[in-house]
């Protein structure tokens, strides 16, 4: 591929002398994944003030675990406090943030003014980002909240390249975007369907992702006696909710499908802007932030390694930067939907959404992490994350670039025993390697 032309943008960064790439972790075991494949930071979430309450989420032990292990790589933790919070949510925030600024964590995202108004008070060690929720769009808004006393605005998804532009040119603050990840049909944020089909506030951690899934609600609509239109939420699932309609005897009911059609809702493509990191870095943002704390380890430790290696390639040499094809070929693996570039370019339109059921699956399973290399028998230790057995063909890689292909030759277990296949999960399965690999490399192969 040629090299790139000349940079479109003259962004200045704020603090950072090269853009953080930002990881998201559900756990501790993603943290450290996340960190050790190339993250400056991570966001975490705790067990109370989160938008992910189905995520594992951090106890402060393991918060301060994860703080020390990201010391040791450079990298910092972030914590996730971005509900609006009811009065029932106040009570208990102050003790909160303070347990946090002892556990040693470097900033929260929020979004509640209240919530901010506080850490600033209780907990002044802590940072305060502002979260994506209030989606900010515009540099007056941006230097509302630089004014504000924050150090870093969280960008609504729906913000385009040229309106960072703009931002960094009225506006001295760090500026964080989301660079890969899910995007949302409704303005992001904002989801009231997630709180009107499932009766769980989205904006205090009960979003359920009905959008991007598909097959699964849609709306049956008719028209009472007197004429009133009245609606009813029915399952499209083959397992239909068994629950008495709420349409009083006489209501002609109007399905929004009929059998034979595809009953699918709506979804977006998923974000990626990998093709245009020079934009990103150029145009000045701070933080490229990965959206997934709900995604696996294959996932987040694939995605960060990618964006990691261009990053730094970009910014050791940017008049000779190339986009490498194995670095989108790398992220195919990791997709779960078609990619686009969301907001960044242009508004997304009738194209950049899905309307049917995908034929894509994530086409690759993490079937095992490196926990020991012999380099004189060339032979590795496995933990098992996924059967696999003798004659599949796999892949390993690892920070840095680490990738080779093999086909897998016989298996032991840990007494020497010869196994015909690695079939129980965390198993120790020692395995001949081709080329060497290190702790925390992993080992994954083609689903079917």
């Amino acid at each position: 591929m040629e090299a790139m032309a000349q940079p479109k943008y003259k962004g200045k960064r704020y603090r950072l002398d090269k853009p953080e790439l930002l990881a998201p972790a559900g756990n501790l075991e993603k943290l450290k994944f996340a960190v050790h494949y190339g993250a400056d930071a991570v966001y975490i979430g705790g067990q109370k003030y989160g938008l992910r309450s189905n995520a594992d989420n951090f106890s402060f032990e393991e918060m301060k675990e994860g703080v020390e292990f990201a010391k040791k790589y450079g990298a910092k933790v972030f914590v996730a406090t971005n509900i609006y919070a009811h009065n029932e949510d106040v009570e208990g925030i102050e003790s909160y943030l303070r347990s946090l600024e002892e556990a040693g964590i470097a900033a929260i995202i929020a979004a509640d003014p209240a919530i901010i108004e506080v850490a600033k008070r209780a907990a002044p060690k802590l940072e305060v980002h502002l979260s994506t929720q209030q989606s900010t769009l515009n540099w007056q808004a941006v230097k509302f909240w630089k004014d504000e006393g924050l150090p870093r605005v969280v960008l609504g998804r729906e913000t385009s390249i040229e309106e960072i532009a703009t931002i960094k040119e009225h506006v001295d603050i760090e500026i964080e975007a989301f660079i890969h990840g899910a995007m949302c049909s409704s303005f992001s944020g904002r989801c009231v369907l997630s709180n009107h089909f499932t009766d769980r506030d989205s904006n205090r951690g009960g979003l359920l992702p009905i959008l991007p899934l598909g097959n699964t609600i849609c709306l049956r609509y008719g028209r009472e006696d007197n004429g009133n239109w009245v609606s009813e939420e029915v399952q499209m699932m083959e397992q239909r909710a068994s629950r008495p309609s709420p349409f009083k005897p006489g209501v002609t009911q109007i399905p929004l499908f009929q059998p034979e059609d595809n009953q699918f809702t709506m979804g977006s493509k998923d974000l990626c802007m990998l093709e245009h990191i020079p934009d990103l870095i150029e145009v000045g943002i701070d933080s490229f932030k990965i959206e997934g704390r709900m995604k696996s380890i294959h996932y987040v430790a694939t995605v960060v390694n990618v964006y990691r290696q261009a990053i730094d390639s970009y910014m050791a040499d940017p008049e000779h930067y190339v986009l490498k094809p194995e670095w989108i070929e790398e992220i195919n693996k990791a997709a779960n939907r078609p990619l686009n570039t969301g907001f960044f370019y242009d508004t997304p339109d009738h194209e950049d959404h899905i309307y049917e059921p995908e034929e894509k699956a994530v086409p690759y399973d993490f079937a095992g992490l490196v926990m020991a290399y012999d380099k004189h028998s060339g032979t590795a230790v496995i933990q098992q994350r996924n059967h696999f057995k003798p004659g599949d063909e796999i892949e390993f890689f690892g920070p840095e670039g680490t990738f080779f292909k093999q086909v897998v030759g016989p298996i032991q277990d840990e007494d020497g025993n010869e196994l015909n296949a690695a079939r129980h999960p965390l198993q120790l399965i020692r395995l001949q390697v081709d080329q060497p690999v290190r702790n925390f490399d992993m080992m994954r192969k083609r689903k079917g």
